[in-house]
């Protein structure tokens, strides 16, 4: 197949760059910056760059910057163009077996913590030259990023939406329950589903993943004022964005929650008594591999996702059922 460059404009790779900069980072200044070079440089190349288009890319009379409607379709082409010109690196770094340079992972805050502390050491002692960059974000907002490529891999706990994203299948993670000493559960050494009620179950803020599992496990929707005093013994309604608020919650005296398995791996001796497993089957999540597109960095990520699964404690490599690359589907 023979292509005629004789209709393209004379543009560059760098100055796609900085009009992409521009459109994800909505101000000149904060977009110089993310490229290391000054704004008069960014502004100059920008121009360059509207004048061989033929199109004006940026209304720059609106704080914070948006793209023209002539422009929304030419940035959103110059990131299929940046990918692609990456991926011709990515397959040769992948084929001389070079691992080095930067990944970028958005993990959910529910699994950041317990996680990141077991790989970062291992992975960075392995492969000095590999940086991994990790955002915590909610998995709306990973998949969000993982569109418009500003990450290249993430770790969610649910099924994603789009044609577009792909999903792999790590590992099973149990929820263990977390109960006050004065819960009416706090007797019992295993507890079930049916045990659990919204009114005295402390549960994260709308956006977590992890709280919509929780929700769908209590069967119960009473409110707490068709209750008894004595069934219900939590006097506050609190909602958190941080897991580790919430077992200071229970720690104190009042209600329970519900943590990930790896979350109540970090719980202290002294306070393990308050952890109630599960009868068999015991509820999980399933954490899963994003990503946008197959091959792009895909070296470093797989290597990544390798020294992660090496340190999983043996309780969940037992529990893991790898599974295949696919299009994300909602469940």
């Amino acid at each position: 197949m023979t292509v005629s460059l004789a209709s393209v404009p004379n543009i560059t790779l760098t100055q796609l760059a900085y009009a992409v900069a521009v459109d994800t980072h909505r101000h000149f200044g904060a977009a110089a910056a993310a490229c290391n070079v000054t704004q008069p440089t960014l502004s100059m190349q920008l121009r360059k760059l509207e004048v061989a288009l033929g199109v004006t890319l940026f209304d720059r009379s609106r704080a914070p910057v948006v793209a023209t409607d002539a422009g929304r379709a030419l940035l959103d082409q110059a990131r299929v163009v940046l990918r692609e010109a990456a991926g011709i690196a990515d397959i040769r770094d992948a084929a001389a077996g070079v691992i080095a340079g930067e990944v970028r992972f958005g993990v959910i805050p529910t699994l950041a913590p317990y996680l990141l502390p077991r790989l970062v050491p291992a992975l960075a002692a392995r492969f000095p030259q590999l940086e991994l960059v990790v955002e915590e974000r909610l998995t709306d907002e990973v998949i969000a990023r993982l569109r418009r490529d500003e990450l290249d891999a993430g770790l969610v706990a649910t099924a994603v939406g789009g044609a577009d994203v792909y999903e792999q299948t790590l590992f099973t993670e149990p929820f263990v329950g977390y109960v006050s000493s004065g819960h009416r559960l706090a007797k019992q050494t295993t507890i079930k589903p049916s045990d659990l009620s919204l009114d005295d179950l402390w549960l994260l803020s709308e956006g977590h993943c992890f709280r919509t599992q929780a929700v769908r496990l209590c069967k119960e929707r009473t409110s707490r004022r068709a209750r008894s005093a004595a069934a219900c013994t939590v006097g506050a309604r609190f909602e958190s964005g941080n897991l580790e608020t919430l077992k200071r919650l229970v720690e104190g005296g009042a209600g329970m929650t519900l943590l990930p398995w790896l979350a109540a791996e970090e719980i202290a001796d002294s306070r393990r008594a308050l952890l109630k497993p599960f009868v068999t089957p015991a509820p999980h999540r399933t954490v899963r591999l994003v990503r946008r597109r197959a091959f792009l960095r895909q070296h470093l990520i797989d290597v990544v996702i390798e020294e992660m699964m090496r340190a999983l404690p043996p309780q969940l490599r037992e529990k893991t059922r790898v599974g295949g690359q696919r299009s994300a589907r909602r469940a």
